[in-house]
């Protein structure tokens, strides 16, 4: 299932803009060679207008790629590394499951944690950032409520992909970390 898109949004894309460029180049290459004879100039217009077409969408695309970066991860991945599978193993013991759910309606992010059997974990701590996974603009550390063993969140998601970092901690303070990608429909 696709996802839905409006005009204005798909207009503006970046890629779009390279097609449209490129179908420009080549009317304006026909028109040219259509008229008369080849000569030095022209070659140099059609090939100026190429190169200028490529040249701009690279500093489009690459303008939009730093300041849409959200940043690092770590600051040092070397260390991080150091204790990964340790980190992994404990929260692999753990046994814990978690389910995130979005309700659109009710504008509210549901996260269920459980433990081996089924019954909702105990949580002693949870950090929650959502965002989208190309650009940090639209960001958000909610603030989640625990009822009936669910957390829960007042959150408005716009539709499309959204990433979620979660990390909790048990009673004996294992961390417990996922990633997780959300979609969210209309």
């Amino acid at each position: 299932m696709g996802r839905e898109m409006s005009f204005m949004t798909f207009i503006m894309r970046p890629e779009v803009w390279f097609v449209l460029g490129l179908a420009g180049l080549v009317i304006v290459l026909g028109l040219v060679l259509a008229r008369g004879t080849l000569t030095g100039g022209k070659v140099f217009g059609v090939v100026s207008l190429f190169f200028g077409v490529i040249i701009a969408v690279n500093l489009v695309l690459a303008n939009r790629a730093v300041s849409t970066f959200p940043g690092l991860e770590v600051t040092n991945s070397y260390i991080a590394s150091q204790s990964f599978d340790v980190d992994r193993a404990a929260q692999k013991a753990l046994g814990w499951n978690l389910v995130p759910e979005y309700d659109g309606a009710a504008k509210e992010l549901r996260l269920a944690f459980t433990d081996p059997l089924g019954f909702p974990a105990e949580v002693t701590g949870l950090s929650v950032m959502v965002g989208r996974a190309t650009e940090a603009r639209d960001d958000s550390r909610p603030e989640f409520v625990r009822e009936a063993g669910v957390f829960v969140a007042p959150l408005d998601l716009q539709p499309g992909k959204w990433m979620m970092q979660i990390e909790a901690f048990s009673k004996d303070g294992t961390p417990f970390r996922q990633r997780i990608d959300l979609m969210v429909r209309r």
